[in-house]
């Protein structure tokens, strides 16, 4: 069976644009903001680039000297999925630290709350 490498290209390409159109769309309607969507822009762009050309990929593989060119689009990809778990970790860092800060300042008004609340039952002399 003849494989059509035109084709395979023609759909990585449309695949590509289809994930850039998705990526807009989740960004419109505030699915995901935009500083987070910039790495997703960046890996669409980047597989665009080798949809589009496909030599790229041979190119690639020769200077960084792996022998079976698509194994560089998989540690192109592994490479992605690396940096977005890095960007989701110190999201996730971030947003611990915030909820520590949160919990403590809460914590701390509830005191002043219920200080405050006792301090005016006394002076009202008013009994639980």
């Amino acid at each position: 069976m003849k494989v059509n490498i035109n084709l395979i290209q023609y759909y990585a390409i449309v695949g590509s644009i289809l994930l850039i159109v998705l990526v807009i769309y989740l960004v419109r309607n505030r699915k995901i903001s935009e500083r987070y969507s910039l790495i997703w822009i960046i890996s669409v762009l980047i597989f665009l680039f080798f949809s589009i050309w496909r030599d790229s990929l041979d190119f690639l593989s020769v200077v960084i000297g792996i022998a079976y060119p698509p194994m560089a689009l998989i540690l192109i990809l592994i490479m992605m999925v690396f940096l977005i778990l890095i960007q989701y970790s110190i999201i996730l860092t971030k947003l611990s630290k915030q909820n520590t800060k949160l919990i403590q300042e809460l914590s701390l008004l509830t005191r002043e709350y219920e200080d405050l609340k006792s301090f005016i039952n006394e002076k009202l002399n008013i009994k639980k």
